[in-house]
């Protein structure tokens, strides 16, 4: 019964099988093989929009790279206090940025307060030489705490940022559990919603280790300026083949949707097992994750009956449940917790 993250998942055998068939002969290097063609083409259908695309290991590198080029060093990234660039990236956007500072900004449920956002870009100019200008908003959907934006809470934050210049630009390391919660399509959830950069991200959903950047819009242009900062970071896989087979085997007749689905399921399956046992839900479970505030007597007895989960900082437990996590485990757990 492991709950500590959707990274401690195996990989689908359907995207094991895909890299088998991805390991015959020679391919060129660098994302100019057929396959990454592919990915492209079909990321392009599946969002309803021409774009460009790169393709990284980790969801780290993807929003580190992808902040790099909407934010210089002297500019400013505007995010949520528990966004995973502020809270668990080790500074990497800055690193990556040469300097961009982040502001965190306040909200219930780990969304970006509208009022917060409003109120930090009056107070912080765009022309104001001592001060760093906002040039980013940056969104996490899913976000840290396992809630989905809708469609018009995104717009409600990424239309006051354009209004004032800034690029936008979507942490998607759960996209897909975020869009099978809703009734909205890829393009709604992520360009159309004001996206200029999504990070899609594959890794938590069954896959070894495949994360896509996808450039929309004007900031497509900048694809080489991406392409090189990716490679001066030692980010530029040589194989990139092996990365692309990941994804298509992943998108392959809704495969992501149908694994985000089952975890989304688990997840909410185990908030109400919880939820019966007398723990506290602290936010609406719209993906995969649980926090929940128990006691100290569950919490030892989940533990003592092998049930693995993260203490959070705030003093609840995360549960996170993945596209493997199994009926067997569900009844299991429960069974532990009914004691």
């Amino acid at each position: 019964m492991n709950f500590l993250s959707d990274t401690t998942s195996p990989a689908h055998p359907a995207i094991l099988a895909s890299l088998a068939d991805a390991n015959h002969g020679y391919a060129p290097s660098y994302g100019n093989d057929r396959l990454t063609a592919e990915l492209k083409s079909r990321l392009e259908s599946l969002f309803e929009s021409e774009l460009e695309l790169v393709l990284t290991t980790s969801g780290t590198a993807s929003n580190a790279l992808a902040l790099s080029i909407l934010c210089p060093p002297h500019g400013m990234i505007l995010c949520h206090d528990e966004a995973h660039i502020h809270r668990d990236e080790r500074g990497a956007p800055e690193f990556f940025t040469g300097g961009g500072k982040l502001l965190p900004l306040r909200g219930s449920h780990a969304k970006i307060d509208p009022a917060e956002l409003e109120q930090a870009l009056a107070q912080w100019p765009q022309d104001f030489v001592h001060t760093p200008p906002p040039r980013v908003l940056s969104v996490s959907n899913l976000n840290e705490s396992g809630c989905r934006y809708s469609v018009r809470e995104l717009k409600a934050l990424t239309g006051p940022a354009k209004s004032k210049g800034l690029g936008v630009h979507f942490d998607g390391a759960r996209f897909a559990n975020a869009l099978v919660s809703s009734t909205e399509s890829a393009a709604a959830m992520s360009w159309q919603a004001g996206a200029d950069i999504l990070c899609l991200g594959a890794t938590k959903n069954g896959a070894l280790g495949a994360e896509a950047i996808l450039l929309f819009g004007e900031p497509r242009a900048r694809l080489s300026e991406l392409q090189a900062r990716q490679k001066r970071a030692g980010h530029m896989g040589p194989k990139a083949r092996y990365i692309a087979a990941q994804m298509l085997a992943w998108l392959r007749d809704d495969l992501w949707l149908d694994l985000a689905r089952h975890a989304n399921a688990a997840a909410a399956e185990i908030a109400e097992i919880l939820r019966k046992a007398g723990a506290d839900i602290l936010h609406p479970v719209d993906g995969n994750e649980v926090f929940a505030r128990m006691d100290d007597a569950l919490a030892e007895q989940l533990r003592a009956g092998g049930a693995g989960f993260y203490q959070w900082p705030d003093g609840s437990a995360r549960l996170v449940a993945s596209w493997s996590t199994s009926d067997e485990e569900l009844r299991a757990f429960e069974k532990i917790v009914s004691g």
